[in-house]
């Protein structure tokens, strides 16, 4: 028995099929781009990229996340 994915992970799936990019290439943008703060680069991704406020939220979210536990 699998369990579901919780939190911004599960956003997932629907991201990459919206936006045809995979997850992977969206949390590389983010860790390039010059912004650190959690509610720029949501904005950023909404306006330079056409994402919804939940979707890059959900992205922001899960790279920032990944970072500091690194």
């Amino acid at each position: 028995m699998t369990d579901a994915v919780k939190g911004p992970a599960s956003y997932f799936p629907s991201i990459e099929k919206k936006y045809g990019r995979p997850v992977a290439e969206w949390k590389a943008l983010i860790a390039a781009s010059p912004l650190t703060k959690h509610m720029e680069l949501v904005s950023w991704l909404k306006t330079e990229h056409g994402l919804g406020h939940g979707h890059a939220n959900a992205l922001v979210a899960h790279t920032l996340a990944e970072s500091a536990a690194k």
